[in-house]
Formats: structure tokens, sequence, C-alpha cells
């Protein structure tokens, strides 16, 4: 028996009628700036979905039949892509971040290998791409009492690989957080563990810097091409900059061998204006922008990651190497997200139409420094797996 259509077609083939257009696209995002810094792209067109791709990206593409999203006078990105957050049950969702354009969030360590199921629950029901990187320790960050690294008992490297091989699909890397509260004198002994866990699977570590009882020297020795260093402009001790302010010769070492560095904006010693500044005017800048945004950072100095990013527009990076730093620059530094970040024909359509305000707009630093910036940028869409999300909260 004949479906509707097929009953329709064959009526219309049988009377010699013109065939109706069938639609040649899913989705068409129409009239948005696009700026897609891993095709140096930059210029007004238009972005067509095709079952959840990305079919074309051209100007005046035909909408006829598709789903338009109307992008008059808004920059067209790549999804969003923050490597360093913590969408932990009951603190933040998911959804938060996929409505300020997040496609892809990356859980920072907030578990080890004993409590690591939540977490997958958290990314198995999510709207967006959540993936994780386990804890060194098997606890997780632990958050009162003696941090998780002060007794190296916590560490049980083969329990961590177990539960990588066990969900080789979610978990990207591994994290290891060094500050002295966290891991006292097993700040090197930590990363060591770390790398023995990621040496089954060739990915990466992300340490968390700042306030170390080793110095950072002596963990960028230990280093490997595509670890990561979050927290990269937190304040001394133990920070990128010298006693006169200039950047230690062994941070640029370790970033011409392959070190990636990271923002991870926080709020408890990650980063201040002055170090920024100075690292920024020597040309030390971000390799990855992320917000290490939690349930708390939701109404405190982070906020969401278009409000990071335009932090860094405020203190003078170009608009096309802020996006980058959020898009194709961050799925490149976890192995596991290559193929993200861009609006490449034929790669998954993550899609974040973003508004690039004008105006004043306060930032804030994690010492309570206030800065007046006069560029804001607010999503408005986003497409996620090349359908457009409507859930609550995008501007």
């Amino acid at each position: 028996m004949l479906n509707r259509r097929e009953f329709f077609f064959s009526s219309a083939l049988l009377a010699g009628l013109p065939l109706p257009a069938v639609p040649k696209y899913d989705l068409v995002v129409k009239g948005g700036r696009v700026i897609d810094p891993g095709q140096s792209l930059d210029r007004v067109m238009d972005v067509a979905v095709k079952n959840g791709k990305i079919a074309a990206v051209q100007a005046n593409i035909p909408a006829m039949g598709a789903e338009v999203v109307d992008a008059t006078g808004r920059l067209v990105t790549p999804g969003l892509i923050d490597i360093h957050a913590h969408p932990r049950p009951g603190e933040l969702p998911p959804e938060r971040c996929l409505a300020a354009g997040v496609t892809t969030v990356v859980d920072g360590g907030s578990r080890g290998a004993d409590g690591i199921q939540d977490m997958i629950d958290v990314a198995n029901k999510a709207p967006n791409r959540v993936r994780l990187l386990i804890n060194v320790s098997r606890l997780g960050n632990v958050t009162e009492g003696p941090g998780e690294l002060t007794n190296l008992a916590n560490v049980d490297v083969e329990a961590a690989r177990v539960a990588v091989r066990r969900h080789r699909d979610v978990i990207v890397g591994v994290k290891a957080r060094l500050s002295r509260n966290i891991a006292g004198e097993n700040d090197l002994k930590g990363l060591r563990l770390a790398h023995e866990i990621t040496q089954p699977f060739a990915f990466p570590v992300m340490i968390h810097m700042g306030d170390t009882i080793s110095s950072l020297l002596d963990i960028l020795k230990l280093m490997r091409r595509g670890d990561i260093v979050s927290h990269m402009y937190a304040p001394p001790p133990h920070g990128i900059l010298d006693e006169n302010g200039m950047i230690l010769r062994e941070v640029l070492e370790a970033r011409s061998r392959g070190v990636l560095f990271d923002v991870g904006n926080g709020r408890n010693g990650h980063i201040t204006w002055e170090v920024a500044e100075r690292a920024l005017q020597q040309g030390f800048i971000p390799d990855t922008i992320s917000s290490d945004l939690n349930g708390a950072g939701l109404t405190d100095q982070v906020f969401d990651f278009p409000n990071v990013l335009s932090k860094f527009l405020m203190l003078g990076m170009s608009l096309n190497q802020v996006i980058a730093r959020g898009t194709v620059n961050s799925a490149k530094s976890i192995p596991a997200l290559k193929d993200l970040g861009t609006l490449r024909p034929g790669t998954v359509a993550d899609i974040a139409v973003l508004e690039l305000a004008t105006g004043n707009f306060e930032f804030v630093d994690n010492i309570n420094g206030k800065r007046t910036g006069h560029q804001k940028l607010i999503a408005r869409a986003v497409v996620v797996k090349g359908k457009r999300w409507v859930g609550p909260g995008l501007g």
C-alpha cells in the first residue's frame, strides 16, 4: 500500500504535473557573519545543515522547505567547546552550558574511578556533548578536608584504567590538581601517576597549576607534548612570570615542545588581570580559553563561557583569536574532539549564533578586580548535532 507521500507523487506523475521540489536542506542559518578560524572564514554567508551534518557554507543558500535561523547582524561560529568546566549532577546542568552556545563541554576531573558513574550518566543524558577528564585520584575533587592527592593511597592507576576502558567513548583525558592544599608535597608524584594512567590510551593530562609546593619549572619538566596547563594566568607563587614580570624561559620552552596553555577562569586563584595583561603584552596568548564553570560560577565571576571569551576581547585579543580558542583550538587540544570546532562541510552540525553586543560591560577577575569592556558575546541561538535547541536560557 502506498503511503500518502508516495500516492501524491504517483498521482502527479500520471497526471503529467510537475513534481514539488524536495527540500535540499533540513536547516539553514541565514545571513550571519560566519567566523570559522579553522577554515580562515570571516564573511557574511549562510550555513546549511542536512542529516545532522554541515552541508554547505556559502552565500545565498536556498532555504525552501528548511527550518531557517535568521542570523542577520550576528556571528555564526562552530559550536563552542569548553574544555574545562564542571557539569556535575545537581550543580551545573549541561543545558546551562548549551544555552550559552557550548555544544561540547569537558568536565575537568570532578570524579575519579570510584565515583565516575554519576558523570557518565550526566554525559549519556545531556542534550549536548559531555566528555570527562578522570581525576588521577579515585576520590575525584575533594572540596573539604585534605585534598585528594595529599595521600597517594588515593591513587589507583589500574582502577582508573579500568574506568577508562569501560567508558572510552566518554573519558578523554586525566586531570591532576597540583596546588599545595590539594596535593601537598605530592604534586610531582601525582603528575607522574597521571601519566601512568594515560599510557595505554594516548590522551592528555591536564594539570591545575598555581600555588604549588614544587616550582612550575619542575612541573613543566614532566609535562609531555599535548598535555595541558590550566589556570595559566594564576598569580604567584609558581606562576608563569618571573620576579620582573617576564615570561619564564622554561614556560616558553614548554610551549615550543607542544605543551598547551589554557585559561581555566574559575573563581579562586586562577586568573588576575595583572598576570594576564603582562603575559599578553609579551605575546603569550592562550592556546585555549576555558571557563572552569561550576554551580557557584553561574552567579560569580564566570557566569558563562561567552562571558569568559569576552574578557579576552577586553584584554585586546582579536575576535578571530578569541573564537579560535573556544572552537578549533579547543577541539585540537583533546584528540577525541579533533573533528569538532569547525563548520567544514561533512562535519557534525554544531553551530553557535552569537551577538557581539557593544556598550559598557563589567568583567571581574579572581581577586575581585573590576574592568570595563565594550564588547560582549551573548548566545542567541544554537544548533547541536543538526537540531536547533529550543530549551530555556538563550539570550
